[in-house]
């Protein structure tokens, strides 16, 4: 296995700029994994292949105003900071541009977004304390109170049209604060959509992982078994892990909304003991490749994703890599939109 398996040549202009309206009206590409067979809907469409006692599992996690801009302290030059991850109370990972010049004991005044000279800064002081990698930094801020006011809804930076209502790039059950990117798979549902969902007799769940860097990171590995994902923070509360068992031991579908959720799953599945679940809070770093047993999964809701990214890696092990080719394939060539704001696929 390498990781040019999983790589695929995409037109720009189908990398959507902007979502759909209404949110269900995207396109949906269901595949079933036992027939090998491709189906061409409209997502609010997906309610005809749910059935009763299934188990739907959804990533409750918000988007957090993490792209942050200042001045470097002294020179002035200008700098573009992006949370990653709280560490400890005013304490953040984060990616840093320009990181070159960004090392252990530089500052960053916090500016509003639209800089301009004689703009004056927050008054939030950002410190660069470690480094990592990739341009990672770790920052420790002088008020972490304002720190999120300051700072702007961040996109993809795939996405070059500004985003009228931030709103757009969050769930409409989104609660729990925390990621940097959201989980795309769950931005085509409305509450419409949810109701007729729930009145087929389809029981929800929510759990939360909060996205982080891998959602648009790519494997730089020729060998994919040395990438190192990054760790994002999962809750999982009893309740939920008690029904998912349920599910389980009934032979009810578990249908995960997204690629987060599918990792919380599992990860949660891993650290229990199987069959049953157990409520899970802590890092999760399950890295789901081809080969991998699925413990809890029955059926996927995600978007089409980027070349050699952890996330393709994800589809490919629950699909099968000919059905995910094939569907890749066609969904070029019928012109489906992709990535954050495009399209979806139902596996089944």
């Amino acid at each position: 296995m390498k990781t040019s398996d999983f790589d695929y040549t995409l037109p720009p202009e189908l990398i959507a700029q902007s979502p759909i309206e209404p949110r269900d009206h995207s396109r949906l590409m269901v595949l079933n994994r036992r027939e090998g067979s491709i189906e061409h809907r409209r997502f609010f469409e997906i309610a005809e292949y749910l059935h009763e006692g299934d188990v739907m599992v959804f990533n409750d996690s918000r988007v957090i105003p993490a792209r942050l801009k200042g001045r470097r302290a002294g020179s002035g030059g200008r700098v573009e900071i992006l949370l990653l991850r709280r560490l400890e109370a005013n304490v953040w990972e984060a990616l840093v541009r320009p990181a070159r010049r960004l090392q252990i004991g530089a500052k960053v005044e916090i500016t509003p977004d639209a800089l301009s000279d004689d703009e004056p800064a927050t008054g939030i002081l950002a410190e660069i304390t470690g480094t990592g990698n990739g341009g990672i930094r770790i920052i420790r801020f002088s008020d972490e109170t304002r720190l999120l006011s300051a700072g702007k809804i961040p996109l993809p930076p795939y996405i070059h049209t500004p985003l009228a209502n931030p709103e757009r790039y969050q769930t409409v059950y989104a609660r729990v604060a925390g990621s940097v990117a959201a989980p795309t798979a769950g931005l085509h549902f409305t509450p419409e959509l949810l109701d007729k969902i729930e009145r087929k007799g389809v029981r929800y769940l929510f759990t939360t992982l909060h996205v982080g860097l891998d959602t648009f990171r790519p494997v730089t590995e020729d060998n994919p078994l040395e990438h190192i994902i990054y760790q994002e923070y999962g809750i999982m509360g009893s309740e939920v892990a008690e029904e998912l068992s349920r599910a389980r031991r009934e032979g009810r579908r578990i249908i995960c909304v997204g690629t987060t959720t599918v990792r919380m799953v599992e990860q949660a599945a891993y650290t229990s003991q199987y069959p049953g679940m157990e409520a899970f809070e802590g890092w999760v770093d399950l890295f789901i490749l081809p080969g991998h047993k699925f413990h809890m999964v029955d059926a996927l809701v995600t978007n089409f994703h980027l070349p050699k990214s952890t996330l393709l890696m994800l589809v490919t092990a629950f699909g099968g890599r000919e059905l995910i080719e094939k569907a890749y394939r066609e969904a070029i060539a019928q012109q489906y939109r992709f990535y954050s704001f495009g399209d979806a696929m139902l596996v089944l």
